[in-house]
């Protein structure tokens, strides 16, 4: 199996896929036309990136790929609707650089509160202000933090902040009163209401189209005059218009790790909101420590050594969760080359599309039961052809209506 890796890795990932027995091609500079060029020329089996973007014509160019990782939780840098129309699995790591984003996130909520980084570059330029910076700070006890997402970043943000002696609301589509119950915080049926309950308010989402804008003009004009909001999920989650209104007209502070229209590499980039006081960036390094690279690192190698082995993908992001079939054809047979492919066939003379199967093989490996889900119900003659095929046992029909 080849096995390209076009990204920096934590150290143990290359060896670990070499003693995989794979054929390791590690070169984490390929980006856009030199990786759709080496993805043609190598054709790998998988491919592992981390922010390196994917797109249809680099998935066209590798005839053979069958996997995507993506060393991170976040797929918007995949094109799944073309890995999809190509069978090509997409994996993620969720959650493994939860702590990660969510001590970024407490570092940016100190900040603004105590203004940490002007105080760092008022005494790089030689001065010294403590009767301007003593002044204005409101401290996280007794505050309450807003929580939009409460996956595994945003529960780790809500343990965080509860050790801060912060409350915590928040808002999450899934999330049910018992279960925030279990947490120590309250959920809020909107995210405007978690808005205006908070003094804080932090996004923990993914991006995708019925997340991209939700943090609009109604969600930041909800939070109280002079409230801190936090970004450390996707910078295209928030509308950047209505944040720099409630910037300018309503005191809100923020503090912000992601941008709308990131650059893809190093060098000269400005955004208005970088320019505006009270709000403090950082270069989307949420993910940067060496405890969440080790933790993708390994998620990475277990995925891979799931497919290799056994043909499962653990955290695969683009299997439908439903298909076509409308009915089960559960046939028992005896445990012998050629007696599904005859099924099959009957199955393609009569036009019905096979969606799923399953063949499980009782044990003394003699007989076994397939589970074949199909598009459309066989007539009564067909299920007779099928039931009368040699070596077939029974065979029986199930709507999945």
């Amino acid at each position: 199996m080849v096995v390209l890796i076009a990204d920096k890795m934590a150290p143990q990932v290359l060896g670990s896929v070499q003693s995989l027995g794979c054929t390791l091609v590690a070169e984490p500079a390929l980006k856009e036309g030199s990786l759709q060029e080496r993805l043609a020329t190598l054709n790998p089996d998988v491919l592992i990136v981390r922010s390196t973007k994917v797109k249809a014509e680099h998935i066209d160019g590798a005839p053979g790929l069958a996997l995507i990782i993506r060393a991170g939780a976040g797929v918007n840098t995949i094109d799944l609707q073309r890995a999809s129309a190509r069978g090509v699995y997409v994996a993620n790591c969720p959650g493994k650089n939860a702590a990660a984003v969510a001590e970024l996130t407490m570092g940016h909520m100190l900040n603004v509160d105590r203004r940490i980084a002007d105080n760092v570059a008022a005494l790089r330029a030689g001065r010294w202000e403590k009767k301007s910076f003593a002044k204005g700070a409101r401290g996280l006890r007794g505050r309450t933090i807003g929580i939009i997402g409460m996956g595994a970043i945003g529960r780790e943000v809500a343990t965080r902040a509860q050790a801060f002696g912060m409350a915590v609301v928040a808002f999450d589509p899934v999330l049910d009163e018992k279960t925030a119950a279990g947490l120590g915080l309250v959920a809020k049926p909107s995210m405007v209401e978690v808005a205006a309950a908070s003094d804080v308010l932090t996004v923990h989402v993914g991006l995708n189209e019925h997340t991209r804008g939700m943090i609009d003009r109604d969600v930041l004009g909800a939070l109280p005059e002079g409230a801190t909001f936090i970004n450390t999920s996707r910078g295209p989650v928030v509308d950047e218009e209505a944040l720099v209104w409630a910037v300018q007209t309503r005191g809100l502070k923020a503090g912000l790790d992601v941008f709308c229209g990131e650059p893809p590499a190093d060098g000269e980039w400005s955004t208005p909101l970088a320019a505006l006081p009270g709000v403090y960036g950082t270069h989307h390094i949420g993910a940067s420590t060496e405890e969440a690279s080790e933790a993708v690192g390994d998620e990475v190698l277990r995925i891979l050594k799931s497919f290799m082995q056994s043909g499962a993908v653990p955290n695969c992001v683009n299997l439908a969760t439903r298909t076509e079939a409308t009915h089960l054809l559960v046939v028992r047979h005896a445990d012998q080359v050629g007696v599904l492919a005859q099924v099959l066939d009957t199955l393609r003379r009569a036009e019905i599309n096979v969606q799923e199967m399953k063949n499980i093989v009782f044990e003394g490996s003699v007989a076994a039961s397939a589970h074949i889900h199909i598009s459309t119900a066989p007539t009564e003659d067909l299920l007779s052809d099928i039931q009368a095929l040699e070596h077939v046992f029974a065979a029986e029909l199930k709507s999945l209506e």
